[in-house]
């Protein structure tokens, strides 16, 4: 695991960057800190490279928007999306952007070391893409027809309600096929779930 590299941790809330910032730093991690995803933009090209803790509920710029500004201006850095209001659909679209995790606030230490643990692999490893593809691809294998059909309603961002309708079977059916899909691909999480199956090419077509 980790224990150390360079930390920006983008969170509007100041009991959030002060408690985070220092979990972090006293497990070995550098930590820069902003109150606000503007300010961290207008540093981000002239500062050390690292992982990037982003909030989504931000006001002027949310998460969401400062994800994709990086993008937009080639700022390739592991981004790893707090909320504390659990969406599924903003789920999908920070994944889709190419977000290492998504984390419910409050965090447990060890989900979040983790997730930094795969962020500091991305940066290191230039082949760690086309590993967690051909991974993702294996572990996909073990589903079967409907888990697929399931697994797709939830990179589209559905809920099970619209996933049972679309299917035609009950909510509490989908509920099973999820629990069993989620238990094959060893995931803990929805985050876990939908890094597997967008790391798989899934969830290419449009949300609704």
């Amino acid at each position: 695991m980790s224990t150390s590299g360079i930390i920006h941790l983008v969170d509007d809330e100041e009991a959030i960057r002060k408690s985070a910032g220092f979990m972090l730093r006293t497990s070995g991690f550098s930590v820069h800190a902003y109150a606000s995803g503007v300010e961290f933009l207008k540093t981000v090209k002239t500062t050390d490279a690292g992982c990037v803790l982003l909030d989504v509920r931000m006001p002027d710029m949310d998460g969401l928007q400062v994800q994709a500004a990086m993008l937009e201006r080639g700022i390739d850095m592991p981004v790893i999306v707090l909320t504390g209001h659990g969406d599924v659909a903003v789920a999908v679209k920070a994944m889709k952007a190419g977000a290492v995790d998504f984390l419910e606030k409050p965090f447990q230490k060890a989900a979040l070391l983790d997730a930094l643990d795969r962020g500091f692999a991305r940066i290191h490893d230039a082949d760690a893409k086309t590993v967690d593809q051909a991974d993702a691809l294996l572990q996909l294998a073990r589903l079967t027809p409907r888990e697929r059909e399931i697994l797709d309603g939830l990179t589209h961002g559905y809920p099970n309600k619209t996933i049972a309708y679309d299917l035609g079977i009950s909510s509490r059916t989908v509920e099973v096929h999820r629990a069993s899909l989620m238990g094959k691909l060893s995931a803990r999480s929805l985050s876990d779930v939908l890094r597997i199956a967008f790391a798989a090419g899934m969830g290419r077509g449009k949300t609704r």
